[in-house]
């Protein structure tokens, strides 16, 4: 058996993904592994790219966009690693951050995840650890009240306030742009819940390995980049905006049913409503165009989730008419 399988969403990720696979199998140098791009149809070359410049890499073409998590599951299938890495193809790996992620996996077999340090281009920690959402953590964080975090741990809601992943911890989940599970764990979980097609999944699975009697361990031994550019959610802001607020719904009906699915709808309503005060407050003040698409995202938005009746929806599929196709599923 291989130690390590990496599997690869990419969807017209050729400009990234080359430095992505350059820096695995240039700096990966003590553990047996393999690489698996899951393509979504991508249509800039990728596939080609690859099969030029990385022979070595194993390719799946799904030929459309089957999202995050499905897409994933299509090369966790075919993994032959001990453990399985998902990774974002808009990520550079440091010098021997692989081999000494196995090793410290090896040492804590009470795990069944392991989480670490994602670091932006600048070299800032990016919170990619974090505590699992509830209908509390979600109204504070909606009404900005998480500065009452350094006071009360009441307050925590959706980051470890005072903790910047420079230490080693069980986290309740890990960031699904670079999270690593026992590959035979992953399998008896059936990979990602192929519901959640952006946002939430990665959640969702670490709540099922939890659930399972794994805990996630967090290591600052090992770092990655993550350059975060590679997500086409602004070309189509609205439609992702829509499609988080699919995917949370999802989520609570998933986990805190019928109740908790109608409260999560009064907290994303409250979080957007303040969003597009605060931005048309900055629009005033600036007058760009970004800042108006912003506005304007958050106003199509609500008008979406006011209409909404997220039960129906988990349910039956039901959505509201708002005058255009919101989502962005192409499979």
């Amino acid at each position: 058996m291989l130690k390590l399988s990496v599997v690869i969403i990419c969807w017209n990720d050729c400009q990234v993904i080359r430095d992505c696979l350059r820096s695995i199998y240039e700096r990966t140098l003590s553990i047996d592994f393999e690489v698996i791009v899951s393509d979504n149809g991508s249509t800039d070359g990728s596939i080609q790219f690859i099969r030029e410049n990385f022979p070595a890499v194993r390719t799946v073409e799904n030929g459309v966009n089957l999202g995050f998590a499905k897409g994933n599951n299509a090369g966790i299938r075919i993994a032959k690693g001990e453990y399985v890495l998902i990774l974002n193809p808009d990520t550079i790996i440091h010098d021997g951050s692989l081999d000494r992620w196995i090793e410290f996996a090896d040492r804590h077999p009470e795990a069944g995840a392991f989480g670490c340090r994602v670091l932006n281009v600048d070299g800032s920690y990016q919170d990619s650890a974090r505590p699992f959402p509830t209908i509390w953590r979600s109204w504070v964080a909606a009404l900005y009240l998480r500065p009452l975090a350094h006071i009360s741990n009441v307050f925590i809601s959706d980051s470890y306030i005072r903790w910047k992943g420079d230490s080693e911890r069980f986290v309740d989940w890990q960031s699904g742009c670079c999270v690593m599970i026992r590959g035979d764990l992953l399998k008896r979980l059936g990979g990602f819940d192929e519901q959640f097609f952006y946002q939430y999944e990665d959640v969702d699975l670490c709540h099922r390995v939890w659930k399972a009697g794994h805990p996630i361990l967090f290591t600052p031994a090992v770092a990655i980049t993550h350059l975060g550019g590679t997500i086409r959610q602004w070309r189509y802001p609205i439609k992702f905006q829509i499609e988080i607020c699919r995917n949370c719904y999802r989520y609570f009906y998933k986990y805190y049913g019928k109740r908790g699915v109608r409260q999560c709808r009064r907290v994303l309503l409250a979080s957007l409503w303040v969003r597009q005060l605060g931005y048309t407050l900055l629009y005033i003040a600036k007058r760009n165009e970004a800042l108006k698409d912003r506005v304007e995202m958050y106003r199509v938005a609500i008008r979406w989730n006011r209409r909404i009746d997220p039960v129906q929806f988990i349910e039956i599929g039901e959505e509201p008419d708002i005058g255009f196709n919101a989502t962005i599923q192409v499979a």
